[in-house]
């Protein structure tokens, strides 16, 4: 019998989950980047570009991105790095990955691409500089399989950027719980046709561990420095780990 794990708020056994958090992101991926905005309002931009901007990459790095998506960190990467640099878009689902692909190249961006399982990289040991994973690592049915795997590609003294929803600052918990059970799934409704899949992914914010729970997570794969910053009132946190 299959250990078991949360899809939101449901237990699954683990061999489902990957199944069914993928028929989540098949449905969603065409509208996914107008309902972040639509969601966040337009905040989302705002977390990314204070990853990219407090990340020291620089020109010449190798970055892989891990559960890119749509491609706003790999663009964002790549810029950084220019010509001399590589960056990586990864997705494990072929339908965000193809989305993100064809943004990128209608904007004159030719990056590598790759269908890839963060529990499972296919790539070498110590080969890049920095690693990013934004607002997929809750969606990962083993965390800290991946949080090695991750480890294990970066270079010694490379780093990981975990951007994630995180637990909001309590005064704020009913009104965020009021947005996301009854507004999310209504929009997803509205706007995409697809209210389950925004009450999944509510459920599946509610469901990630906290910002000290993560920390202590990177710190048992392997991670040095570990250290987060909360953004607009805990609703996402920015944690950074060193592999040293």
């Amino acid at each position: 019998m299959d250990n078991q794990t949360h899809f939101g708020f449901k237990t699954v056994d683990e061999s489902e989950k990957a199944g069914k958090v993928a028929e989540v992101f098949h449905s969603v991926a065409q509208k996914y980047d107008v309902m972040n905005d639509l969601m966040s309002g337009g905040l989302h931009r705002v977390w990314k570009h204070f990853t990219l901007t407090t990340s020291g990459v620089r020109a010449g790095d190798k970055v892989l991105d891990i559960a890119g998506g749509t491609g706003d960190l790999a663009r964002g990467w790549a810029k950084r790095v220019g010509k001399s640099g590589e960056v990586w878009l990864t997705d494990i689902n072929s339908s965000m990955l193809t989305v993100g692909r064809d943004r990128l190249l209608d904007e004159g961006l030719i990056l590598p691409v790759s269908l890839a399982d963060a529990e499972k990289l296919p790539f070498p040991d110590n080969y890049f500089n920095a690693v990013s994973v934004a607002f997929g690592l809750r969606n990962m049915t083993h965390k800290d399989a991946a949080l090695k795997e991750m480890f294990r590609v970066l270079k010694p003294g490379g780093k990981l950027f975990v951007l994630e929803f995180s637990k909001v600052w309590k005064p704020l918990s009913p009104f965020y719980d009021f947005y996301s059970f009854k507004a999310l799934p209504v929009m997803g409704k509205l706007v995409a046709n697809d209210a389950d899949s925004y009450q999944y992914l509510a459920e599946s914010i509610r469901m990630h561990p906290d910002q000290e729970t993560l920390k202590q997570m990177m710190l048992d794969a392997g991670f040095g420095r570990v250290d987060y910053h909360n953004m607009t009132g805990g609703v996402v946190a920015l944690h950074k780990g060193v592999k040293f």
